[in-house]
């Protein structure tokens, strides 16, 4: 991987201002890191740990320069889901399954990126993500009641178990710390709402720690996160046998993909802003790897682009990825100096950042909008958010891939397909059902099929073909086939083609072709078809077919 671009162009003016974004930055992922480390059944002092190296890391071999890399909401409930039921939460052996999930997520990342296969990302379809981390927040707050309560709830994550559990244990909630939680809840989205730079999270914590120190509020039940470690990881992997990397092996690919395919996203909508800068898929990719794998080093959980800390970043001024390696050194010095003050750090001040930030992932205005546009995609929405919250988050996934694989094959065997007609006056041709007055020839029946030709679609363009034909009142002489939306043709549909002209051959039926793309005529060449039917018989556009015709255009009436 190349040297980082915005270091050799750095420029003395991007300081200022990449600093103040670091250190804001660095100052809002000290509460948020900490509580997605708990959210993920890890002491909270592992979500700093996380906040260091993948920083570094990314900054230096990303291509977005706004992407702040570190825990996200999302990973942790993924972690849960696929460790809890190999390890118990919080246990050493925990612990060091999830350090190695980060090892295997960057492994994939990175091996994915070096083959150049970003695309597979595309197979989870925009509405089964909305549909998954719409279900996946209300999993992730549900289960965060515990703490906000002060209740034991059975960790689990399908939604009718959360439910039940809280209905049992409700006659012990206990009152305090949900006063506690509520309050904070208020603050933090008034925060949001009217001063959104306000580091609101990191003071509401201080504000906690004070409380509960100077009023001793743990002696009335109300939970501490008591003693943390001090210092910097000591560098090391665990040693796992390769049964367990098999188990572990789905939930490293569904983080390896997702976590892309989030990051991704948020690195393009910062980008599009600034266009300065590209954003390369696959060295982004390679950059999250690299992240994940050089992080898990310095036991770090996998990692992912935050859309809340690049968004800060973004508004903060940062120019260039120091911002990110400053927010890191602004860790690490926490990590030396400053964990003896987390001592009294409330338990449910953690939970109601995450409560808060996951509320905003629950995405009503686009079901809506899916509701209105496409009720396909609003099907699929629907189906994997169901789904994830009643079977799982992990089969909510499979879900999700299953439906984008499923949807890619039905539209690729059922594609649009038209009839076409001149408009009058020109050389351009449009669907006879759109356009009411095209002029058609009374002879020639024009077909357009909008996909690529292959085994699992031919048939049904042969019988829509046919079809057409047969529904014309007058007899047709000639057929052009319009191939302007075929892409690519497979040996299936040259052997339906084949027998498809000498079909029509039989019936006096002169069988045309128009706008072959280059690879396209490539197959017809080799297989013999072109020799078959004839050279005479392809046509770089539907009006010079037209004009080789002996009977010339007529108008319909």
């Amino acid at each position: 991987m190349a040297f980082p671009v915005w270091i050799k162009n750095y420029q003395r003016g991007d300081f200022k201002p990449d600093l103040i974004a670091g250190l804001t930055v660095g100052v809002m992922l000290i509460p948020q890191a900490m509580a997605y480390a708990m959210l993920a059944g890890l002491p909270p002092i592992y979500g700093l740990y996380a906040s260091t190296v993948p920083l570094i890391i990314y900054a230096l071999f990303g291509t977005s320069r706004h992407l702040s890399v570190g825990p996200v909401a999302i990973d942790p409930i993924l972690i849960v889901a696929g460790i809890s039921a190999f390890a118990l939460a919080g246990s050493d052996d925990y612990i060091s399954l999830t350090i190695t999930l980060a090892l295997m997520v960057g492994f994939i990342q990175f091996s994915l990126g070096v083959l150049k296969l970003g695309f597979l990302v595309n197979f989870l379809s925009h509405p089964v993500i909305t549909g998954f981390t719409s279900a996946a927040a209300i999993i992730i707050g549900l289960s965060q009641l515990k703490n906000l309560l002060s209740i034991d709830i059975t960790s689990n994550q399908y939604l009718q178990d959360i439910i039940a559990s809280l209905i049992q244990q409700s006659p012990n909630i206990h009152w305090l710390t949900f006063l506690i939680g509520a309050i904070v809840i208020l603050f933090l989205i008034l925060f949001k709402r009217f001063f959104p730079k306000f580091p609101a999270a990191l003071f509401m914590l201080v504000m906690s720690i004070l409380a509960v120190s100077i009023f001793h509020l743990e002696a009335y039940g109300v939970k501490i996160i008591g003693e943390i470690p001090g210092g910097l990881p000591r560098p090391g992997l665990p040693f796992v046998d390769l049964a367990t990397y098999k188990k572990l092996l789905p939930t490293a690919f569904a983080l390896a993909l997702l976590s892309f395919m989030e990051s991704t996203a948020i690195a393009r909508a910062l980008q599009a802003k600034h266009k300065t800068y590209k954003i390369i898929p696959n060295k982004e990719l390679m950059a999250l790897g690299l992240a994940n794998m050089l992080g898990s080093i310095f036991k770090s959980f996998p990692v992912s682009g935050g859309f809340s800390r690049s968004t800060l970043n973004e508004q903060s001024g940062a120019r260039t990825n120091l911002s990110s390696i400053i927010s890191a050194c602004v860790i690490i010095l926490t990590l030396l100096f400053l964990t003896p003050l987390f001592y009294y750090l409330p338990r449910v001040i953690l939970a109601s950042i995450i409560i808060v930030a996951v509320s905003r992932l629950i995405n009503f205005k686009e079901a809506k909008n899916l509701w209105h546009i496409d009720w396909k995609d609003f099907l699929m929405m629907l189906v994997t958010f169901l789904g994830t919250l009643f079977l799982g988050i992990g089969e909510g996934i499979g879900i999700g891939v299953a439906l984008s694989l499923a949807w890619i094959v039905f539209e690729a065997s059922y594609p649009h397909y038209a009839e076409l007609g001149r408009i009058p006056g020109t050389q351009t041709f449009r669907n006879v059902k759109r356009y009411n007055d095209v002029e058609i020839a009374s002879d020639v029946l024009i077909f357009r099929f909008d996909a690529p030709l292959f085994f699992a679609n031919i048939d049904r363009f042969r019988e829509l073909l046919l079809s057409s034909k047969a529904h014309r009142k007058e007899k047709i002489n000639t057929i052009i086939i319009d191939m302007e939306s075929n892409n690519t043709v497979d040996s299936s549909a040259l052997v339906v083609l084949s027998d498809m002209w000498e079909e029509l051959k039989k019936e006096n039926i002169r069988l045309m072709f128009t706008e072959v793309k280059g690879p396209v005529r490539d197959k017809f060449l080799k297989s013999g078809l072109t020799l078959k039917i004839g050279e005479e018989n392809f046509f770089m556009e539907i009006d010079d077919a037209l004009n080789a015709l002996t009977n010339r255009f007529d108008s319909a009436p």
